[in-house]
């Protein structure tokens, strides 16, 4: 009986294994099962099945490829769940690069066949954000505002003209015919002594024939005025010597160049009777030559006499002649509105040629320790001047600066900005149009009813915080670099303050960090108060 019991109790415990065993197994499979289903499940909630051109974002397709436009591999375009778990802003509309009012739902082309780009929600303000792919679609650039010094050149264009005092002009002091004609044509050259033509003049002769007979008299008062007398007809003095030796009167008188040079103008032909008030020739020495150059009216106070010069012409790409300015002009072309510079140059190998036209440097000289940036980098709307601020992660917003000389490439920014500042040098009209527009509808719209702490902020005196960096005691103003003033809306700057009467300005030095109470005044914000800040 004993031996039954312990093989029921056996057989028992085997069966109730086997069936804990098989339960472990199902419940081990739904497990599995269930784990599989949530990774499906949750891959199936993260996936996009979007891809996207990163050059022409109108190009999207369910699978992996290439663009048909330009054949770059096809991105993986990041959902709306992804973005807002990243942070990232929600695409409100697109619009045309270069016609904000053009808008759609979704990418495309705008009107004039160019890639729409996105705008973000900023949730407020007049700042925007771009997507890398954009950035780098519209070639956005950047450079930093610098501290350094900036030369007040001029760059402009002259032309070159004739020494004037190495031009000389052959006239007549009696009238005659040119019986001889030596030199043919505008652009001859011809040396010193050298014999320009042959005259016959009546009076000429007469007045030989007197200085012979004044020397057979042997009359010395007589012969010193008939030799004076042919002087001032304009014979050569080495003629009157032949004439005094051979004692012949010459019918034909000639007449020899003064000096070196070309025959810069030649109005006479052999055979021609000329008289005192023609001018027979001219004759002009290259050796030295003058280039007039025209400056602009808003740079006329840059130029003075003694600056250095540099010129450069296209027919001579890489040489350059040095020079300076010899001789401004005392009034301006009322055409024109331009002032001329007078330059010369030295010319030994007649390189620079009349009439030619030249691209001129003037050094004005360098004002020190300015804040400048890229002049491409400077927007001009009207009477205002700002700038695009990149603040970092693809945001941007825009910046009013006052602007001050322009030399080359760079500007001077006197207020608006502080060295480092980070300004786009290339795609900044497109984010200036965007955030203007921006503006425009934050204005437009109704305004929230204000809290009471910013109802007391609006009453009470705009306060704000900063360093100084100029102190200007005879004039009462003083120049701070502050930080964003919320009660006025704005932002970081550095810029002038008038101050009011009775406000001491003594016990502040350059670099003393501050905190000052703002008033309205009839020439803007006055500094009411200011103090010392730890």
């Amino acid at each position: 009986m004993n031996k039954l019991v312990m093989i029921f109790s056996g057989s028992m415990m085997l069966l109730l294994a086997a069936c804990s065993q098989d339960d472990m197994e199902k419940s081990s499979m739904k497990t599995d099962t269930a784990a599989t289903e949530t990774a499906i499940e949750h891959g199936l909630k993260h996936q996009d099945p979007k891809y996207v051109c990163p050059m022409h974002p109108q190009i999207i397709r369910d699978q992996p490829g290439n663009c048909p436009l330009c054949g770059m591999d096809l991105v993986l375009k990041e959902t709306e769940e992804e973005s807002a778990a990243t942070g990232e802003k929600k695409i409100l509309y697109w619009v045309a690069p270069m016609d904000p009012s053009y808008r759609r739902d979704g990418p495309g082309k705008s009107p004039m066949g160019m890639d729409l780009v996105p705008v973000y929600d900023e949730g407020g303000g007049v700042s925007v954000k771009i997507s890398p792919v954009v950035e780098n679609n519209l070639g956005v650039r950047t450079a930093q505002a610098e501290r350094k010094r900036l030369w007040r050149r001029i760059n402009t264009v002259g032309y070159v003209d004739f020494d004037e005092n190495m031009i000389s002009h052959v006239h007549l002091r009696t009238k005659g015919w040119i019986e001889k004609l030596n030199v043919k044509s505008e652009g001859e050259r011809v040396k010193k002594g050298q014999v320009l033509f042959e005259l016959y003049s009546q009076e000429l002769v007469n007045a030989q024939e007197e200085y012979v007979q004044a020397l057979n008299t042997r009359n010395k008062m007589l012969i010193e005025a008939s030799a004076e007398r042919l002087q001032a007809l304009g014979v050569s003095k080495s003629l009157v010597r032949r004439l005094k030796q051979s004692k012949r009167a010459r019918q034909y008188v000639p007449v020899y160049a003064k000096q070196d040079g070309i025959i810069a103008k030649l109005s006479v032909r052999e055979g021609m009777f000329v008289q005192p008030m023609r001018e027979i020739m001219s004759l002009a020495d290259l050796s030295s030559v003058w280039l007039l150059a025209e400056v602009f009216e808003s740079q006329a106070d840059w130029v003075k006499v003694g600056q250095a010069a540099e010129v450069n012409l296209s027919y001579l790409p890489g040489r350059k002649w040095e020079g300076k300015v010899e001789y401004i002009y005392p009034s301006l072309n009322p055409k024109t509105r331009t002032l001329k510079v007078r330059l010369r140059f030295d010319n030994p190998d007649e390189a620079l040629k009349p009439n030619m036209f030249a691209n001129v440097t003037i050094y004005g000289g360098a004002k020190k320790n300015l804040i400048v940036i890229p002049r491409e980098a400077l927007i001009r709307a009207g009477a205002e001047e700002r700038v695009i601020i990149a603040e970092g992660e693809g945001r941007y917003s825009p910046r009013n600066v006052t602007a001050g000389i322009e030399s080359g490439d760079f500007v001077e920014i006197i207020n608006g900005l502080r060295e480092g500042d980070t300004v786009v040098t290339s795609g900044q009209f497109l984010i200036d149009s965007e955030a203007s527009l921006k503006a425009s509808l934050a204005r437009m719209s109704q305004p929230a009813e204000m809290t009471d702490s910013k109802k007391d902020m609006a009453m009470a005196a705009p306060r704000g915080n900063g360093v100084v960096t100029e102190v200007v005691s005879g004039d009462s103003k003083i120049k701070i670099a502050h930080e964003p003033i919320e009660a006025l809306g704005w932002p970081q700057m550095n810029m002038y303050f008038n101050v009011k009467e009775g406000v001491a300005l003594d016990q502040l030095e350059v670099e003393d960090k501050v905190s000052f109470e703002l008033e309205k005044g009839s020439d803007g914000y006055i500094i009411t108060s200011i103090n010392k800040s730890e």
